[in-house]
């Protein structure tokens, strides 16, 4: 058969379905079950079967049509409420409106490869994963098909998919330096030690502990969520079991603004007794008291390079992963 003589009773036969069922799936009707949908838009994709101008895409006009998927959620990923997610979301659509290209937040939460191949047959022309969560593997072995995505995340060990993300070591190293050049010798680091961004962010930092010489305390390394009060808490355990420090480094902004509230709370001076150090740049930390320094992601710039992944590069390919630079934003919790 040819490609491009496929009728919509080439796609029927294909699928096993009735032409009215073939035509409904097309049309995104809900008396279709999603399994028989995704059967019948990816053999349409195949044969190139111009299905888009049968069925609702979004907006008239539009050049293409971007999937952004959420894997179930590892510490922050996968948490739209997120701060920063919301500013990579903004970053994400503001990069495929530029383009001409609709944006679709899919409800759907990848637990398994299974998942992800799911979460690959939609109607999108590509899909963007928001994290990797524990998928890695997964997504490797998905980049060994011919879907079509890319991934805002970590650049990890041995991996084969293209992922866009910021650099993390640099971020964690630059911030722990800055508080060492402040004189801080009992640097903390707050944050959530499993998910991918988190560890490179962790991993930085004790770099920059054995180049300034201040060595690593194992009791300096405290967990907390992703979230204002697992933050706080962790704090005033540390607070409260006599633990002396003059520093933290946090693996958000979020947790920065619950460490702050916390050492407030306690009677600390923050910067005088102890200087905090952000992770993100999210809009309220400017607008914190006190300001909040932070480690800057270019979330635009994020979205930019995720959307041109997916729209730019022929064939199969998406291109190669991509590390985006982090910037310091020096502001009031730090001193200098």
């Amino acid at each position: 058969m040819s490609r491009r003589n496929t009728r919509l009773e080439d796609l029927a036969r294909l699928a096993g379905v009735s032409i009215s069922t073939a035509s409904r799936a097309l049309n995104d009707s809900p008396a279709v079950n999603p399994r028989t949908k995704q059967l019948i838009w990816k053999l349409a994709r195949e044969h190139d079967y111009p299905f888009r101008r049968y069925m609702p895409s979004g907006p008239v006009g539009a050049e293409g049509v971007i999937a952004l998927v959420t894997p179930r959620p590892q510490g922050r990923e996968g948490r739209l409420s997120d701060p920063f997610f919301l500013e990579l979301l903004a970053g994400v659509g503001e990069a495929a409106r530029e383009r001409g290209c609709d944006v679709i937040l899919s409800h759907f939460s990848p637990i398994s490869y299974e998942d992800l191949v799911a979460a690959m047959n939609t109607r999108a022309d590509g899909v963007i994963f928001l994290g990797q969560s524990f998928l890695h593997q997964s997504l490797n072995r998905l980049a060994e098909t011919d879907g079509r995505f890319v991934v805002w995340g970590a650049q990890m060990p041995d991996q084969l998919y293209c992922s866009v993300g910021s650099d993390n070591l640099a971020g964690g190293r630059r911030a722990t330096r800055h508080l060492a050049r402040l004189g801080r010798k009992r640097i903390v680091f707050l944050g959530d030690l499993d998910p991918p961004e988190a560890m490179q962010r962790h991993r930085g930092y004790l770099e920059a502990l054995e180049q300034t010489g201040l060595g690593v305390d194992p009791e300096l390394i405290i967990e907390a969520h992703f979230e204002v009060e697992s933050a706080e808490a962790s704090v005033d355990g540390l607070i409260r079991r006599g633990v002396p420090f003059d520093g933290i480094v946090c693996a958000s902004d979020q947790i920065a603004l619950g460490a702050v509230r916390a050492l407030l709370h306690a009677g600390l001076r923050v910067p005088e007794d102890v200087s905090v150090i952000g992770f993100d740049n999210v809009p309220f930390s400017r607008y914190a008291r006190p300001a909040l320094t932070t480690i800057a992601q270019d979330t635009m710039k994020a979205g930019r390079l995720l959307v041109s992944k997916l729209i730019d590069n022929p064939g199969d390919s998406v291109g190669r992963s991509e590390r985006i630079p982090t910037d310091l934003i020096v502001r009031e919790s730090c001193g200098g």
